[in-house]
């Protein structure tokens, strides 16, 4: 896990560096904040985490770093039907889709290779490429079952 944040982190530098931005302590300390994370967080609860043990880091600063990760590739920005931007690390060898709970809000990841299959089966039937999606189911999870 240190090993793939270090080089998540090094990718994010060379970016920076690209774009002409500068490399600072604070973004280092959320990246590395960010990568850690196992859930999809809000720029606010990363900010909230974060502001524990660094009051010198401001929510802007969460907020744009966030941006900057997800503008590189780092990061994946993905709005549910609370309307809240949540981001989740995004990982070179995975693809899940989510189950998402109208009541609580949890947000539950699945991989299921042959609905992936299906993807591909009906794309090609129409003789389209897919390039990225995003699956996200809405309902009720086991606790809220209605």
């Amino acid at each position: 896990m240190i090993k793939e944040i270090t080089e998540k982190k090094e990718r994010l530098k060379t970016y920076m560096k690209q774009k002409g931005f500068k490399s600072t302590r604070q973004r280092d300390i959320i990246a590395s904040e960010f990568f850690k994370c196992e859930d999809h967080i809000t720029a606010e609860d990363l900010y909230i985490k974060i502001n524990k043990r660094h009051k010198d880091i401001g929510s802007t600063t969460v907020y744009r770093t966030l941006k900057l990760l997800a503008e590189s590739g780092l990061a994946t920005a993905r709005v549910f039907a609370d309307q809240l931007t949540r981001y989740e690390p995004v990982s070179e060898d995975e693809h899940h889709d989510h189950l998402i709970c109208l009541d609580c809000g949890s947000i539950i990841e699945f991989e299921d290779p042959k609905l992936e299959r299906l993807q591909e089966k009906i794309a090609s039937e129409f003789g389209f490429s897919i390039v990225d999606h995003n699956m996200e189911f809405y309902g009720y999870c086991r606790d809220c079952k209605r």
